[in-house]
């Protein structure tokens, strides 16, 4: 079994609440010394973070690192085996229907009822949500339009290509206006117009209307241009957590992007080896 990985030395406090506070209330997220293993490997090990309104947050790690499962127990899809999470407050295991009543969510891997056209898995979401008939038409087509997914509403989600899916599942994520985002690779398949689009649309949920956001994803750069905090994750562990440039400092890395900094605390920083190996 492998060891968990040495997080960072303390460094200078960031500026902010702490875990499972926020200013004027509780945070939008607070997760507290959440462990989950899969047998008796570990997939979480000890892990707390936060995430405040009108914060986007970026969850960062290579593959295996655990993100997708702490997703998974933060929407009480996965049982932690310790731990706790709270949703506004609302526990997901004591209130697990009040706390996903306030939350948004985009898999990986979307998985839609494909034998419904757009129009109709839409309407469907609307329902299970609760959003009056009154206003739901309104909201779907300016999603529809804004996504340019108007004009193929009406055909089966099973023609649709996986960008179009994609689109569909963000839609379906954002309909009953949440106000809090779980969103797991969600600009996979976008094409760079579609893609543009959701990254300001996330950035003005967060600043407009107080959404917070818990945002995984692989693409370093997309976590450095909306990200207001990352947290880095490697072996279920919590290795590094702060802004972008709070994380520079502490990992000696004064002018290095994300990637450096990245590349850095996951111990993958020298590729060289791997690259001459490839290349022969």
């Amino acid at each position: 079994m492998p060891a968990a990985p040495t997080p960072l030395p303390p460094g200078p406090p960031l500026a902010g609440a702490p875990v499972g506070t926020a200013p004027g209330g509780p945070a939008a997220l607070s997760v507290v010394h959440l462990s989950k293993s899969y047998g008796n490997v570990p997939a979480l090990r000890d892990v707390s973070l936060d995430v405040r309104p009108g914060e986007i947050v970026g969850l960062l790690g290579p593959n295996g690192a655990g993100k997708s499962t702490m997703m998974k127990v933060i929407l009480g899809i996965l049982r932690a085996d310790a731990g706790a999470v709270t949703v506004f407050g609302r526990s997901v295991l004591e209130d697990p229907v009040g706390a996903k009543r306030q939350v948004g969510y985009v898999p990986e891997s979307p998985q839609l009822y494909e034998f419904l056209t757009g129009a109709e898995y839409l309407d469907f979401i609307a329902d299970m949500y609760g959003i009056p008939a009154a206003d739901r038409k309104s909201r779907i087509d300016r999603f529809l339009s804004a996504l340019e997914l108007a004009g193929h509403e009406h055909s089966a989600i099973s023609g649709y290509s996986q960008g179009m899916k994609q689109k569909v599942a963000l839609i379906a994520a954002l309909l009953h206006r949440p106000r809090f985002l779980l969103l797991d690779e969600p600009l996979n398949a976008l094409d760079p117009r579609a893609a543009r689009i959701v990254k300001d649309l996330l950035r003005s949920l967060a600043t407009t209307d107080g959404v917070a956001v818990l945002f995984s994803t692989h693409v370093l750069e997309i976590a450095e241009a909306i990200c207001d905090r990352v947290t880095i994750l490697v072996q279920g562990s919590v290795v590094a957590t702060g802004t972008v440039p709070a994380l520079r400092e502490r990992a000696g890395l004064p002018g290095s992007g994300l990637e450096g900094i990245f590349l850095s605390l996951t111990g993958t920083g020298d590729l060289t080896g791997i690259v001459d190996a490839l290349s022969k």
